[in-house]
Protein backbone atom coordinates (compact mmCIF):
# COMPACT_ATOMS: atom_id res chain seq x y z
CA UNK A 1 0.00 0.00 0.00
CA UNK A 2 1.58 3.89 -0.71
CA UNK A 3 1.13 6.20 1.39
CA UNK A 4 1.34 9.25 -1.10
CA UNK A 5 1.63 12.27 1.16
CA UNK A 6 0.91 12.76 5.08
CA UNK A 7 0.77 16.65 6.30
CA UNK A 8 -0.24 18.11 10.06
CA UNK A 9 -3.63 19.44 9.80
CA UNK A 10 -4.43 21.08 13.30
CA UNK A 11 -3.44 20.61 16.78
CA UNK A 12 -5.62 21.56 20.28
CA UNK A 13 -5.42 21.92 23.41
CA UNK A 14 -9.30 21.98 23.55
CA UNK A 15 -12.32 20.19 21.98
CA UNK A 16 -13.67 23.31 20.92
CA UNK A 17 -10.51 24.28 18.93
CA UNK A 18 -10.31 21.72 16.54
CA UNK A 19 -11.53 21.70 13.00
CA UNK A 20 -14.82 20.03 12.57
CA UNK A 21 -14.09 16.16 10.63
CA UNK A 22 -13.43 16.12 7.01
CA UNK A 23 -12.50 12.50 6.86
CA UNK A 24 -12.88 9.36 8.56
CA UNK A 25 -10.44 9.50 12.05
CA UNK A 26 -8.38 7.16 13.82
CA UNK A 27 -7.13 8.12 17.31
CA UNK A 28 -4.05 6.88 18.70
CA UNK A 29 -3.85 6.64 22.39
CA UNK A 30 -1.22 5.30 25.44
CA UNK A 31 0.78 5.92 27.88
CA UNK A 32 3.76 8.77 27.75
CA UNK A 33 6.73 6.28 26.86
CA UNK A 34 5.41 3.58 24.63
CA UNK A 35 6.71 5.54 21.61
CA UNK A 36 3.04 6.72 19.75
CA UNK A 37 4.96 9.10 18.15
CA UNK A 38 7.80 7.01 16.52
CA UNK A 39 5.02 4.40 15.64
CA UNK A 40 2.75 7.18 13.78
CA UNK A 41 5.74 8.47 12.14
CA UNK A 42 6.36 4.77 10.71
CA UNK A 43 3.20 4.09 9.80
CA UNK A 44 3.17 6.56 7.47
CA UNK A 45 6.49 6.37 6.40
CA UNK A 46 8.12 9.97 7.51
CA UNK A 47 10.79 10.95 9.84
CA UNK A 48 9.63 13.94 11.03
CA UNK A 49 5.91 14.41 11.01
CA UNK A 50 5.13 13.69 14.48
CA UNK A 51 7.65 15.19 17.11
CA UNK A 52 9.37 12.48 18.99
CA UNK A 53 10.97 13.61 22.24
CA UNK A 54 13.47 11.56 24.36
CA UNK A 55 11.48 13.35 27.83
CA UNK A 56 7.99 11.46 28.23
CA UNK A 57 4.90 13.65 27.82
CA UNK A 58 5.91 15.95 25.28
CA UNK A 59 2.55 15.54 23.20
CA UNK A 60 0.04 18.14 25.56
CA UNK A 61 -2.19 18.41 23.18
CA UNK A 62 -4.13 16.86 20.19
CA UNK A 63 -2.50 16.59 16.71
CA UNK A 64 -4.45 15.70 13.97
CA UNK A 65 -2.24 14.48 10.36
CA UNK A 66 -4.15 13.83 6.96
CA UNK A 67 -2.77 11.02 4.96
CA UNK A 68 -3.49 10.44 1.25
CA UNK A 69 -3.68 6.93 0.38
CA UNK A 70 -3.36 5.08 -2.70
CA UNK A 71 -6.35 2.97 -3.13
CA UNK A 72 -8.19 0.04 -5.51
CA UNK A 73 -10.08 2.90 -7.54
CA UNK A 74 -8.50 6.63 -7.13
CA UNK A 75 -7.08 8.06 -3.84
CA UNK A 76 -8.17 8.51 -0.24
CA UNK A 77 -7.68 10.71 2.52
CA UNK A 78 -7.62 9.21 6.36
CA UNK A 79 -6.80 11.82 9.24
CA UNK A 80 -4.72 10.00 11.84
CA UNK A 81 -5.35 12.04 15.35
CA UNK A 82 -2.30 11.75 18.27
CA UNK A 83 -4.07 12.10 21.41
CA UNK A 84 -2.16 13.27 24.61
CA UNK A 85 -0.09 10.70 26.58
CA UNK A 86 -1.60 9.58 29.72
CA UNK A 87 -0.24 8.17 33.23
CA UNK A 88 3.35 10.76 33.39
CA UNK A 89 3.46 11.12 36.72
CA UNK A 90 5.84 14.15 36.62
CA UNK A 91 2.95 16.08 35.00
CA UNK A 92 1.45 18.63 37.54
CA UNK A 93 -2.04 16.96 39.01
CA UNK A 94 -3.77 19.85 37.21
CA UNK A 95 -2.52 19.02 34.44
CA UNK A 96 -3.57 15.17 34.34
CA UNK A 97 -6.93 16.12 35.73
CA UNK A 98 -7.25 18.20 32.79
CA UNK A 99 -6.30 15.88 29.32
CA UNK A 100 -8.50 13.03 31.01
CA UNK A 101 -11.77 15.52 30.14
CA UNK A 102 -9.55 16.33 26.71
CA UNK A 103 -8.95 12.25 25.96
CA UNK A 104 -12.68 11.23 27.22
CA UNK A 105 -14.29 13.85 25.70
CA UNK A 106 -12.54 13.34 22.20
CA UNK A 107 -13.35 10.28 22.17
CA UNK A 108 -17.08 10.34 23.20
CA UNK A 109 -17.89 12.70 20.55
CA UNK A 110 -15.69 13.36 17.82
CA UNK A 111 -18.68 12.45 14.50
CA UNK A 112 -15.33 11.87 12.78
CA UNK A 113 -14.06 8.55 14.98
CA UNK A 114 -14.14 5.47 13.91
CA UNK A 115 -11.69 3.86 15.92
CA UNK A 116 -8.49 4.17 17.94
CA UNK A 117 -5.26 2.59 18.58
CA UNK A 118 -4.50 1.62 21.71
CA UNK A 119 -0.48 1.30 21.91
CA UNK A 120 1.20 -0.91 24.71
CA UNK A 121 4.52 -1.14 25.49
CA UNK A 122 5.06 -4.57 24.90
CA UNK A 123 7.87 -4.91 27.68
CA UNK A 124 5.96 -3.68 30.34
CA UNK A 125 2.57 -5.00 29.42
CA UNK A 126 -1.01 -3.41 30.29
CA UNK A 127 -1.28 -0.83 33.01
CA UNK A 128 -4.81 0.09 34.56
CA UNK A 129 -4.44 3.18 32.49
CA UNK A 130 -4.67 0.61 29.64
CA UNK A 131 -7.97 -1.17 30.90
CA UNK A 132 -9.33 1.63 32.02
CA UNK A 133 -9.20 3.44 28.61
CA UNK A 134 -10.48 -0.26 26.67
CA UNK A 135 -12.84 -0.10 29.28
CA UNK A 136 -14.37 3.26 28.30
CA UNK A 137 -13.91 2.90 25.10
CA UNK A 138 -16.41 -0.45 24.95
CA UNK A 139 -18.84 1.93 26.75
CA UNK A 140 -18.82 5.02 24.19
CA UNK A 141 -19.02 2.38 21.55
CA UNK A 142 -15.34 2.90 20.08
CA UNK A 143 -13.43 -0.16 18.38
CA UNK A 144 -10.11 -0.47 19.80
CA UNK A 145 -7.13 -1.74 17.43
CA UNK A 146 -4.47 -3.32 20.04
CA UNK A 147 -0.82 -2.45 19.22
CA UNK A 148 1.99 -3.98 21.32
CA UNK A 149 4.96 -1.80 20.58
CA UNK A 150 8.73 -2.01 20.88
CA UNK A 151 8.84 -5.62 20.03
CA UNK A 152 12.53 -5.57 18.34
CA UNK A 153 13.37 -5.06 22.26
CA UNK A 154 12.39 -8.54 22.83
CA UNK A 155 14.54 -11.47 22.30
CA UNK A 156 12.41 -13.57 19.78
CA UNK A 157 12.05 -16.16 21.81
CA UNK A 158 10.21 -14.44 24.56
CA UNK A 159 8.08 -12.67 21.67
CA UNK A 160 5.26 -14.92 21.10
CA UNK A 161 4.63 -14.98 25.17
CA UNK A 162 4.20 -11.87 25.96
CA UNK A 163 2.29 -11.15 23.19
CA UNK A 164 -0.40 -14.01 24.22
CA UNK A 165 0.15 -12.65 27.56
CA UNK A 166 -1.48 -9.48 26.23
CA UNK A 167 -3.82 -10.78 24.34
CA UNK A 168 -5.34 -12.59 27.34
CA UNK A 169 -5.15 -9.49 29.27
CA UNK A 170 -7.26 -7.54 27.38
CA UNK A 171 -9.46 -9.90 25.28
CA UNK A 172 -8.79 -8.54 22.07
CA UNK A 173 -6.16 -9.55 19.15
CA UNK A 174 -3.01 -8.03 19.42
CA UNK A 175 -0.76 -6.54 16.66
CA UNK A 176 2.92 -6.93 16.95
CA UNK A 177 4.78 -3.84 16.12
CA UNK A 178 8.28 -2.21 15.57
CA UNK A 179 9.11 1.28 14.18
CA UNK A 180 12.42 0.43 14.13
CA UNK A 181 12.12 -3.03 11.60
CA UNK A 182 8.84 -2.26 10.64
CA UNK A 183 7.26 -5.91 11.44
CA UNK A 184 3.32 -4.88 11.80
CA UNK A 185 3.04 -2.12 9.48
CA UNK A 186 1.08 -4.55 7.23
CA UNK A 187 -1.56 -5.64 9.97
CA UNK A 188 -2.15 -2.35 11.03
CA UNK A 189 -2.45 -0.91 8.60
CA UNK A 190 -5.21 -3.13 7.58
CA UNK A 191 -7.14 -2.84 10.97
CA UNK A 192 -6.91 0.69 10.54
CA UNK A 193 -8.41 0.86 7.03
CA UNK A 194 -11.04 -1.63 8.04
CA UNK A 195 -12.47 0.53 10.56
CA UNK A 196 -12.55 3.48 8.54
CA UNK A 197 -14.47 1.72 5.67
CA UNK A 198 -11.34 2.41 3.48
CA UNK A 199 -11.10 -0.49 1.10
CA UNK A 200 -7.33 -1.82 0.23
CA UNK A 201 -5.33 -1.79 -2.92
CA UNK A 202 -6.19 -4.97 -4.61
CA UNK A 203 -2.35 -5.92 -4.99
CA UNK A 204 -1.97 -5.31 -1.21
CA UNK A 205 -5.16 -7.37 -0.20
CA UNK A 206 -3.52 -10.48 -2.33
CA UNK A 207 -0.54 -10.36 -0.62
Amino acid sequence: MDVLDAEFVAGATALGQLPAPTFAEVAFAGRSNVGKSSLINSLVRRKKLVRTSGAPGCTRAINIFRVRLRTNDDEAHLDLVDLPGYGYAQRSKAERKSWGPLIEGFLSERPGLRGAVVIVDIRRGTQDDDLQLLEFLQSVGVTPILVATKIDKLPTSKRKPAIAKFQREVKHRVIPYSSVTGDGWDALWERVLSVSSIDRPIEAAQD
